[in-house]
């Protein structure tokens, strides 16, 4: 599995530009994609896994929870399900702290569960922490 690119799956405009930002002033050069829902991401996948030249996956998704179309808990889902995108790592990035949806997205196969940060600064800290993490640290399959 590829580590050059992740890929963010989030609705919201502003935190996409805020996410982009914070990997720009972290220094980091990596290829970010973007969708917008969860439809969005799952056939962003399947065209990924079916490049000419061998898949080429995300070392990691950073995915929303509240998404239109197909939110983030279907989505997990689906991915955890799936026999070639369960071993993508999954980190589930969102607003929503509350006890039940964090155990729940664990029981789906959520392999991080991240609150997000409520300022600029501590956004730029979460951002360095998962990708040094995922890039750095873990070993993927």
């Amino acid at each position: 599995m590829s580590k050059a690119f992740i890929l963010v799956a989030e609705d919201d405009a502003d935190d996409r530009y805020l996410m982009q930002t914070a990997f720009r002033e972290k220094g980091y050069s990596d290829r970010i994609e973007f969708v917008e829902n969860g439809v969005e991401l799952l056939r962003f996948l399947e065209m990924a896994e079916n490049t000419h030249g061998g898949p080429e996956f995300p070392g990691f998704i950073l995915l929303d929870l509240n998404m239109p179309k197909k939110d983030g808990r279907e989505v997990l889902r689906d991915l955890k399900q799936h026999p070639v995108f369960k071993r993508i790592p999954v980190v589930v990035f969102t607003t929503t702290k509350n006890d039940s949806e964090i155990k729940r997205c664990y029981e789906l196969g959520a392999n991080s569960y991240v609150v997000k940060p409520t300022s600029f600064e501590s956004l730029l800290s979460v951002v360095e922490n998962i990708r040094n993490y995922w890039f750095q640290v873990a070993s993927t399959p």
